[in-house]
């Protein structure tokens, strides 16, 4: 089963959910924008992301820009406006166990398919 952060009005986010019900897999679909995640749940997908919290930010969003942040803020204020404004979390996400992966380019999604 995956669990998918899922923004419908996005192309990608739509392509890679087709991908997922292209290969039978079993989703429970988060529309996160709806239903924000929490500050520890953003800190759990980003170490089974494995990356800092940089990488799943929208830094081209003018939000990020509004609000002052920049790649030289810490993890923890990167987290915090994520929790507080879910619209800066990039997407898709989709999360399998103690595994995750950001969907861009879609293929990424096909990662979580594989056995570790």
């Amino acid at each position: 089963m995956i669990t998918y952060w899922h923004n419908p009005r996005c192309s990608k986010s739509r392509s890679g959910l087709a991908l997922l019900h292209q290969h039978g897999v079993e989703v429970v679909i988060r529309l996160y924008l709806q239903d924000p995640p929490s500050l520890a749940e953003i800190k759990q997908v980003q170490v089974a992301l494995g990356v800092s919290a940089i990488h799943m930010i929208r830094t081209k969003d003018q939000l990020f820009k509004d609000l002052r942040l920049s790649k030289d803020v810490s993890d923890a204020e990167l987290q915090e406006a994520m929790a507080a404004h879910p619209m800066l979390i990039e997407r898709p996400i989709a999360i399998a166990g103690d595994r995750a992966v950001i969907g861009r380019p879609t293929e990424k999604i096909e990662t979580l398919l594989q056995p570790i």
